[in-house]
């Protein structure tokens, strides 16, 4: 019964966060929003004619993915591991609400939909990376951290590294192309 509590504060806090970044969105940001430019078909047009070297871009991704996850794994070492997490949650949630109310509006449901493709496919791995740890920061003492968990997280978020690197955008550039 308590992986269910657990599993649906999870679920909460990230909704909670997401229904706030959309609020945010629609009434306090909406003149930035407005303007700006990387739902613009300008930019767009441009992002299909890039080339991207996958070497120098997987450092770049691995840096700023890299980051959240080791500070969340710092943080959840101290005695602040639960709060750290919720905030960790709602945060993602609020970022996602926000960048696609954005995105849905400067361009409707093509927005949406370049949301849900610039997601794709590295997020499954990403989120699955990151369920162990938050389970293991909501869980804890009752569960231990131990070798399998570390070995499965990393190979997870090492996966969503390159997907996001050499399949991504690769997804990106068919899509921005049906646009045009």
């Amino acid at each position: 019964m308590k992986i269910r509590e657990n599993r649906m504060y999870v679920v909460w806090i990230c909704m909670a966060g997401f229904l706030a970044g959309i609020l945010y969105a629609n009434v306090l940001a909406a003149d930035e929003i407005a303007g700006i430019g990387i739902f613009q078909e300008y930019f767009l047009g441009r992002f299909s004619g890039v080339e991207i070297l996958s070497a120098d871009y997987i450092w770049y991704i691995a840096r700023i993915r890299a980051v959240p996850l080791f500070l969340l794994a710092a943080l959840g070492s101290t005695k602040l591991r639960k709060a750290s997490a919720a905030v960790f949650l709602a945060w993602t949630g609020f970022s996602l609400g926000l960048i696609m109310t954005a995105a849905v509006l400067k361009m409707g449901g093509k927005g949406l939909v370049l949301c849900l493709i610039a997601l794709t496919p590295h997020l499954f791995f990403y989120a699955a990376g990151y369920l162990i740890l938050l389970w293991y920061l909501f869980r804890y003492p009752e569960v231990r951290w131990n070798l399998s968990k570390t070995v499965c997280m990393a190979f997870l978020i090492l996966t969503g590294f390159l997907l996001e690197c050499y399949v991504n955008p690769l997804l990106m550039q068919m899509f921005v192309e049906t646009l045009q």
